[in-house]
């Protein structure tokens, strides 16, 4: 295994060149391996859990799921208000930020995006709880690019890119988190589930997020400093495909309901418009019916 390991990292020295010193030794950030295998492990349960559940009853999951909700919503909330606090202490540049002009609110920085990189390795959950409860449906392609993705590139971002410019996407991220998760616990107790009315607007979110973070990210390219110009075109690729997925999802989610609602609505203004002459007709096929099993 340390074979590999060292393998692995000298070629990424070689591609993306040497690492940021200042989280040699952090967990899980030393090897590119377990993150590697925490990945390959989530896609298998993605494949085979569904198979497992297939013939059993799903999970209920309420308690665990209210605690887990709840965890999630306090971390995003952390990990927003020290960011921005982060960012306002170290003065940084919305236009570019380069990785070592901040001083001490780079640390600062570098530790809360840890968590944002743990975080995301926690929110492989997401999709075990789905396959628990047997709500395959919601394992959609967007759902396991999105959860897979994240946590490797956020181990690059760790390693090579730890602060400066890396801080935009992330922050708005944590802020949608929050009102995500802090929805989904609220959903997990069937009492306010009427009462909760926002899903559609925490898609919106996510799409606003998507864009204003290519613009920041723009930018960085537009008006350079000393971040890694690399580094920002991929953010601006990574963006777009997620703008693409989530919109098509919205459309499939939101779009096509709305307009089956309205067909619903359309079908049974006609249901009522013929009632009378429907029911009409089964009262005399009744009818016929009672004098058939008398004869």
């Amino acid at each position: 295994m340390e074979l590999m390991d060292k393998t692995i990292n000298s070629y990424f020295d070689v591609w993306l060149g040497p690492r940021d010193p200042r989280v040699k030794g952090w967990l899980l950030l030393e090897n590119y391996t377990p993150t590697f295998i925490f990945s390959v492990l989530y896609l298998l349960i993605v494949w085979l859990g569904p198979k497992y559940m297939r013939n059993k009853q799903p999970f209920s999951c309420r308690g665990i799921l209210v605690v887990y909700n709840l965890g999630l919503t306090l971390l995003s909330l952390y990990m927003f208000y020290e960011l921005v606090t982060g960012v306002l202490e170290g003065g940084y540049n919305f236009f570019c930020q380069d990785t070592h002009s901040g001083g001490e609110a780079d640390m600062k920085i570098i530790r809360v995006l840890w968590w944002y990189y743990f975080s995301k390795l926690i929110e492989f959950m997401d999709t075990f709880f789905f396959i628990l409860r047997k709500n395959n449906h919601q394992i959609t392609v967007l759902h396991v690019y999105h959860h897979a993705t994240m946590l490797n590139i956020w181990w690059f971002v760790m390693n090579w890119v730890p602060c400066g410019h890396s801080y935009f996407g992330a922050t708005l991220n944590s802020f949608i988190h929050v009102l995500m998760y802090s929805y989904y616990g609220l959903s997990a107790v069937p009492a306010m589930r009427p009462y909760l009315w926002w899903k559609k607007y925490i898609t919106q979110g996510q799409l606003i997020q998507f864009v204003l973070t290519i613009f920041q990210t723009s930018c960085g390219v537009v008006w350079p400093c000393a971040f890694p110009q690399g580094w920002l075109y991929f953010q601006i690729s990574y963006m777009i495909s997620l703008i693409i997925l989530f919109t098509n999802f919205y459309i499939q989610t939101y779009n096509k309901k709305a307009s089956s609602r309205r067909k619903e609505y359309q079908n049974g203004s006609t249901a009522i418009a013929n009632g009378y002459t429907n029911s009409f007709s089964s009262l005399e096929n009744n009818v016929k019916q009672r004098k058939q099993r008398k004869d």
